[in-house]
């Protein structure tokens, strides 16, 4: 299957993408772990369907050391024992500011408190943009039908 749009040959969607990836940049480079991030980033992709950034995202964390085991089990955190509980809020605020239009006001008010016990203010911050861009990515591959499974670790940089 080929992509709708070839995004990355596109002058005005690459200019976009640069501020997202240069955005991306910012988050990565700041105190959240980058377990959690990988985390996030897989959650919020297979929620979302798009599974260009669900290759991209479990292929980056088998790269950077994350196992088999904990990646196998992204989608059923809730049951699984490997994760800790700081990832635990990470990712049920994920999966709240994912599925934000699903609940009448968001993220509640537990799941935000969970998370602040667990991440400092910067953290936070850096975790509320990641589920943010994250979700932003998703959208532009899932429009486009950007096709998933050839993704290479590494291959943008």
């Amino acid at each position: 299957m080929d992509a709708r749009l070839d995004l990355f040959g596109s002058p005005n969607a690459t200019g976009v993408l640069k501020h997202f990836v240069s955005a991306g940049k910012v988050i990565s480079d700041s105190t959240l772990p980058a377990a959690t991030q990988e985390l996030v980033k897989i959650r919020a992709s297979q929620i979302n369907g798009c599974g260009f950034c669900t290759d991209m995202h479990t292929k980056e964390a088998a790269r950077a050391g994350e196992t088999a085991v904990r990646l196998n089990l992204v989608a059923a955190w809730r049951e699984a024992t490997v994760f800790t509980d700081a990832e635990r809020a990470a990712l049920e605020l994920a999966e709240q500011g994912t599925r934000i239009a699903d609940a009448a006001g968001g993220v509640t008010d537990e799941a935000w408190a969970n998370a602040a016990k667990h991440y400092d203010e910067e953290q936070l911050a850096a975790l509320v943009s990641l589920i943010a861009l994250i979700n932003a990515f998703n959208r532009l591959n899932v429009i486009v039908r950007q096709p998933a499974g050839d993704y290479r670790p590494g291959q943008f940089g």
